[in-house]
């Protein structure tokens, strides 16, 4: 069960990390959303990256992980942040930051 998670974690990161640097455009749907839904969103993803990572049980902390999926996010603003299509935003990474806390207390809370 573990392996099929990682397998799904791995996955995961690339498909966000491929949707994250294309032009939001040719994303379905991506225009239409709000300022607040979009934050919903990032905070979403990241929950659930997180989730995934910390249940992957790689050798590593909790800490270290939570740090590491934040991280991603934060390289993929910076991205952003050179891309012609794409925007920094201060509230993607703060609305990463709740997702990935989230996640982090849940885990806890269950283990």
């Amino acid at each position: 069960m573990q392996a099929l998670i990682r397998i799904v974690f791995s996955v995961s990161i690339i498909i966000v990390f491929c949707l994250s640097v294309v032009n939001a455009s040719e994303i379905p749907n991506i225009a239409m959303l709000s300022f607040i839904s979009d934050k919903v969103i990032h905070a979403l993803i990241y929950f659930y990256l997180t989730l995934l990572g910390l249940f992957s049980r790689f050798n590593t902390s909790e800490l270290s992980m939570v740090i590491i999926i934040f991280m991603f996010g934060f390289i993929i603003e910076v991205i952003h942040y050179f891309h012609p299509y794409r925007y920094f935003e201060y509230f993607d990474l703060l609305a990463n930051l709740i997702g990935v806390t989230i996640a982090l207390q849940i885990f806890r809370l269950k283990n």
